[in-house]
């Protein structure tokens, strides 16, 4: 069974991703729509562009968005 404590050897695998990504979006389900607002200024803030556009590049490399999906994301964040 998944322990989602325990440490990864070489990093995080698809399954622990999959299963947290599961559990945002249920919480991000049950946010109120202000609570969403605030959460989404918050990642989009000017300070936080390179810390999205290195996560992009990783899931980008990592095979998890085609290269159009990158430009497109980019774009859409002005870069």
């Amino acid at each position: 069974m998944w322990n989602p404590f325990k440490k990864a050897k070489s990093g995080v695998s698809n399954a622990a991703m999959g299963m947290m990504a599961k559990i945002a979006e249920k919480k991000i389900k049950n946010m109120s729509p202000k609570e969403r607002e605030k959460m989404a200024r918050e990642a989009f803030n000017p300070k936080n562009k390179g810390k999205l556009l290195s996560a992009m590049e990783m899931m980008r490399k990592g095979g998890q968005i085609s290269e159009e999906q990158y430009r497109m994301a980019k774009e859409k964040l002005g870069f």
